[in-house]
């Protein structure tokens, strides 16, 4: 029987890094007993990006985070939209470069994710925010 269902998470950052978000989307899958389909994963947001990245050495997560440091480095002078402070422009570049969408296929009530994948929220801003996270499932 074809379904179709919505889910907004908040995720609560204490400010730049990434944060693990796969347990949380994966027990909604289970939750609601989702057999196969396509997990849409949207990020409502223009200065925080979605990925699914390594999940097992946090080494991984922390060169991703020097090499943006020095691709789109905060107080950059060549930005003139600072509204928000030195790190506004380079946390609207990095989501640029990255995605605020990711879509993941469910199969027999799991997401086929790869053995050291998970799915991440990357905070691309300094300081703590609240971010929303629509999940949209369409399927069976």
């Amino acid at each position: 029987m074809f379904r179709q269902a919505f889910h907004e998470l908040t995720v609560s950052t204490r400010g730049r890094g990434l944060y693990d978000l796969t347990g949380e989307v994966a027990e909604w899958v289970r939750r609601n007993r989702f057999s196969g389909g396509l997990l849409t994963v949207f990020l409502r947001h223009t200065s925080a990006s979605l990925l699914i990245q390594e999940n097992s050495s946090p080494d991984a997560r922390r060169d991703l985070e020097a090499f943006f440091a020095r691709l789109a480095p905060d107080g950059d002078p060549l930005f003139e939209h600072t509204l928000e402070g030195a790190d506004d422009m380079p946390a609207h570049i990095r989501t640029a470069l990255t995605a605020v969408t990711v879509g993941v296929p469910v199969r027999s009530g799991r997401m086929a994710l790869g053995t050291w994948q998970g799915i991440y929220l990357w905070e691309h801003r300094r300081r703590a925010h609240a971010r929303r996270v629509t999940l949209h499932f369409i399927g069976e």
